[in-house]
């Protein structure tokens, strides 16, 4: 199918798209016929019959989906004739789409454009929790560069670090570091927070940035101290963790936050590599 048939396409079928009240996006049968190139509407039905019958046997509501409505239409006279319609879910297109004549290019092109569509609420909030993922780690590095020039600050010397961090580990997740990477399959040379969930970012994030602030309030001056008020942030949130119902070292760890980033940077190269433009 060539390019510019697809964008015309394209266009035609979200121009014949409507909202209901309530916000879901709805086509009408009417339009769909023509746009599929039915001539008549009788043999349109018996394609909506068949789409019917996929929706209940896929145990959605055929009313949720395929809801009868009637609508005025203009006459030649100048007046108006009162007809059925159906209002047609993005679900209720692309299952009509699905139960159509494929060797029909309108068919064939909204068997793909639906069942794209159909996903793209689904994509799109992948698309937002794995950037929030990507910018919670990002944050909780920042927030680590912090609490270590913090303690180079109260210390003289920031070679403590890494121990305390790994005491906090320890108290978030009642277990060491290392034995989290063992459960997540942590690389050696990687850190756990690279594979650790969004929730377990933002947690240890709120427990660093308190213990950066006490550390300040209180001029903690020793490894000692700034372990022990680290430990008792971590605990902290690992009780209102628990007490929620989530506890941390039974989460499953989350795929490699660099591999989502540059997913995410690739997909914006991408969609930026041919931009649309206003000129023609």
């Amino acid at each position: 199918m060539k390019t510019e048939l697809v964008h015309s396409l394209t266009s035609t079928f979200e121009a014949h798209a409507q909202r209901a009240n309530n916000g879901v996006e709805f086509w009408l049968a009417r339009d769909i016929q023509h746009l599929l190139g039915y001539a008549k509407w009788e043999n349109f039905l018996n394609v909506v019959s068949r789409a019917k019958t996929a929706c209940d046997v896929s145990g959605h509501p055929v009313p949720d989906h395929f809801p009868d409505v009637r609508k005025m239409v203009d006459l030649g006279s100048g007046s108006q004739r009162d007809i059925d319609d159906i209002m047609l879910t993005r679900y209720a297109c692309y299952l009509i789409a699905q139960n159509g004549d494929p060797r029909k290019q309108q068919i064939a092109f909204a068997q793909t454009y639906f069942a794209v569509q159909t996903r793209k609420a689904e994509l799109i909030e992948q698309r937002l929790l794995e950037a929030e993922r990507v910018s919670a780690r990002k944050k909780l590095s920042e927030t680590e560069k912090e609490l270590s020039q913090v303690i180079f600050e109260q210390t003289g010397g920031n070679q403590d670090f890494a121990l305390i961090r790994s005491k906090g580990d320890h108290a978030l997740f009642g277990k060491s570091t290392q034995a989290m990477k063992s459960t997540w399959n942590v690389p050696d040379n990687r850190p756990l927070a690279d594979f650790a969930p969004t929730i377990i970012l933002k947690a240890k994030d709120f427990a660093t940035e308190i213990t950066i602030f006490n550390t300040r309030a209180h001029q903690l001056g020793t490894e000692r101290t700034i372990s022990t008020e680290h430990i008792t942030n971590n605990e902290a949130v690992r009780n209102t963790l628990l007490s929620r119902g989530i506890r941390p070292e039974a989460l499953p760890a989350a795929e490699d936050v660099k591999k989502v980033e540059r997913r995410l940077t690739a997909e914006d190269k991408k969609s930026l590599k041919n931009p649309g433009s206003l000129d023609g």
